[in-house]
C-alpha cells in the first residue's frame, strides 16, 4: 500500500505489505507459470510492384525490443521470435543523418542504396529520418508524473529497485522550473509525492517504495492523470511515465479500455511513455500499444546503462515531441523495381489512403530521434523471389519505356499542437540500383542489424545467412553500444548451434 496524499517533501510510511527481492529465476518464456505477452505479426510478404506500388507505413521510434531481446541472449535463453522486431532494433542506434537546418522541417531526410548482403540479385534502399536536437536548457519546462509499479511482483532486483536508480537518475537531471509527481499502485493507487521541484523530495519518496500487494495498474494510470491534470501547464511537456512490469490483475486490465483511457487525455495535451522491468510476467504487447497511443515511446530497461541511455542520453528525445503523427509512403516504378519488401514494421502498416488521412494516428518523433526503414527490393529484370508466371495473362505488362526514378519518398507529419498534415518528398534516381555497390560504414552496419533481427524472427528471405555473416558485417565498431551489438550476435550464433542457421 502507499500513503493516498502527502505534502511535497514528506515521505509516507513504507507499504504495509513487504516482499523481499529475490534472485531466483522466474519459469522460461514458453514455460508453466511464464505469462509474458508480445503482439507478435508474422513476417510481412513480399509485394509485385505490378499489382501493390505502394508502401506506407507510420515511424516508430520504440527500442524496448532491443533491450528485451538482449535480456534472453544474456540470460542463455532462447529469444521468441514474437519478441524481435526488426524496425526497434535498426532504430535502437545513431547513424550519420544530417541535423536538420530549419526547425519549420522537423527532420532530415536521407536516403542510399546499396547491394543485398544475403542476395546478390537484389538492393536495399535505406530511409533515414533524424529530427532536430533540444538541450536540457532549451527544451519547455516539464510537468512529469511518476507512475510506479509496486505490487508484489515488481519485488526482485531486476524491477523496483532499478525502476528507482532509473527514475533518480531522470529526477537527477531535471530543471528548477520543472515539477515531478509520484504515484504508486499496489493493492490500491496513492499519491506519494505532490508536484515539487526539489530534487531531495524525490530522491525520498522513491527510497521509501517497496513491494507488496496485487496490480491495481488501472486505478494508478488513472491517479496519475487526474495529477498531470491537476499540475497541468500549458506550453509544458506534460507527460506520465509509467514502471512497471506490465502485469495489470486489478482494474483495467482490458488493452481496449487502456486505450481509450489513454487516447482521451493524449487528446488534452498529457502523453505517455512506458517503461518495461523485468521478466516472467513482462506484458509487452500492453507496454508498446498504450505508449503509441499516447503519443509517447516505449523502452525497456534491463540494466543501469540502459536506464542512462534513455532517460539520460536521450531524455531530451524522450520527452520533447517535435513531429507528430508522421507516415512514409513509398511509390515504387514497375519499370525499375519487379518487386519489394518492407523489412520491419509489421505492426506499422497503414493502408494507402490513410497516408493522406489527417484524422489516422501514426508514430511521433522526439527532439533528436532518428528512424530507419530498410527495403529490400528486386531490380526489373533481375531474378525474384517468386518464379515466372505460367501464362502470359498473368505476368504484368512490360513498360513501354523506363522512367528516371526507382521510387518516389513522401513524409506526411504535423507539427506539435498541429492538426494538418505537411508532407516532405525525395525521389531515389533509378540509376542507383544498377550502380549499387556493397554497403559499408553506417549502411553496413544498419544491415547487419537487420538481418540479425530477421534471423531472430525467423526470416525466409535471408537464404543461408549467418550469425558470424551478421558480425563480418557489423565491422569492428569503435562506439559501445556497436560493439555490444557484435557480442549480442555472437550468443545468438551460439544458441543457434553455429551451423548454416546460425
Amino acid at each position: 500500500m502507499v500513503s493516498s496524499r502527502v505534502a511535497p517533501g514528506l515521505v509516507p510510511a513504507p507499504p504495509a505489505v513487504y516482499v523481499p527481492t529475490t534472485s531466483v529465476a522466474p519459469p522460461a518464456y514458453g514455460t508453466p507459470g511464464n505469462t509474458e505477452r508480445y503482439d507478435g505479426r508474422p513476417v510481412a510478404t513480399i509485394s509485385d510492384t505490378a499489382t501493390a506500388p505502394v508502401s506506407t507505413f507510420s515511424i516508430d521510434v520504440d527500442t524496448g525490443s532491443y533491450a528485451n531481446v538482449r535480456r534472453f541472449l544474456a540470460s542463455g535463453q532462447p529469444v521468441p521470435p514474437e519478441a524481435a522486431r526488426t524496425e526497434e532494433l535498426l532504430n535502437y542506434f545513431r547513424y550519420d543523418y544530417p541535423r536538420p537546418a530549419d526547425r519549420d522541417r522537423p527532420f532530415s531526410i536521407t536516403t542510399n542504396v546499396s547491394t543485398t548482403p544475403w542476395n546478390p540479385a537484389t538492393r536495399l534502399i535505406r530511409i533515414g529520418l533524424r529530427g532536430y536536437d533540444v538541450s536540457t536548457a532549451t527544451r519547455p519546462p516539464a510537468n512529469l508524473v511518476f507512475l510506479v509499479d509496486t505490487s508484489g511482483s515488481m519485488g526482485t532486483p531486476d524491477k523496483l529497485p532499478l525502476v528507482k536508480a532509473a527514475l533518480r537518475g531522470l529526477a537527477g537531471r531535471l530543471r528548477p522550473d520543472d515539477r515531478v509527481s509520484i504515484v504508486a499502485y499496489a493493492g490500491s493507487a496513492g499519491l506519494v509525492l505532490e508536484p515539487t521541484a526539489q530534487k531531495a523530495y524525490v530522491e525520498a519518496a522513491l527510497a521509501c517504495l517497496d513491494a507488496g500487494g496485487s496490480t491495481a495498474g488501472g486505478q494508478g494510470i488513472e491517479l496519475a492523470y487526474a495529477t498531470a491534470r491537476a499540475a497541468f501547464r500549458k506550453g509544458a511537456v506534460n507527460r506520465i511515465i509509467l514502471a512497471t512490469d506490465g502485469d495489470f490483475n486489478v482494474g483495467i486490465s482490458d488493452n481496449k479500455a487502456l486505450e481509450e483511457l489513454v487516447k482521451r487525455h493524449r487528446d488534452a495535451g498529457i502523453t505517455l511513455t512506458t517503461l518495461g522491468f523485468g521478466r516472467g510476467n513482462y506484458n509487452e504487447a500492453m507496454m508498446e500499444r498504450i505508449a503509441d497511443v499516447g503519443n509517447g515511446n516505449y523502452a525497456y530497461i534491463d540494466s543501469a546503462m540502459e536506464a542512462q541511455k534513455v532517460l539520460g542520453d536521450e531524455m531530451s528525445a524522450t520527452l520533447v515531441t517535435i513531429a507528430s503523427d508522421v507516415k512514409v509512403q513509398v511509390e515504387f516504378d514497375p519499370a525499375q523495381v519487379a518487386q519489394y519488401r518492407l523489412i520491419g514494421y509489421e505492426n506499422r502498416a497503414l493502408r494507402e489512403e490513410d497516408f493522406t488521412n489527417d484524422a489516422v494516428d501514426a508514430g511521433d518523433m522526439g527532439a533528436g530521434h532518428q528512424v530507419t526503414a530498410l527495403y529490400e527490393v528486386v531490380p526489373a529484370g533481375a531474378p525474384g523471389w517468386t518464379p515466372t508466371r505460367r501464362y502470359p495473362a498473368n505476368r504484368p505488362a512490360a513498360a513501354a519505356t523506363r522512367g528516371g526514378e526507382a521510387c518516389f519518398v513522401r513524409l506526411r507529419y504535423k507539427l506539435p499542437g498541429g492538426t494538418t498534415s505537411r508532407e516532405l518528398t525525395r525521389a531515389i534516381p533509378a540509376g542507383v540500383l544498377a550502380g549499387a555497390k556493397p554497403p559499408v560504414g553506417d549502411m553496413a552496419f544498419a544491415a547487419a542489424v537487420a538481418a540479425y533481427g530477421q534471423k531472430l524472427r525467423g526470416d525466409p528471405y535471408l537464404a543461408r545467412f549467418r550469425f558470424a555473416d551478421v558480425r563480418q558485417l557489423a565491422g569492428a565498431p569503435r562506439d559501445q553500444w556497436r560493439q555490444e551489438f557484435v557480442r549480442l550476435a555472437t550468443l545468438a550464433e551460439g544458441q543457434a548451434g553455429g551451423g548454416v542457421g546460425g
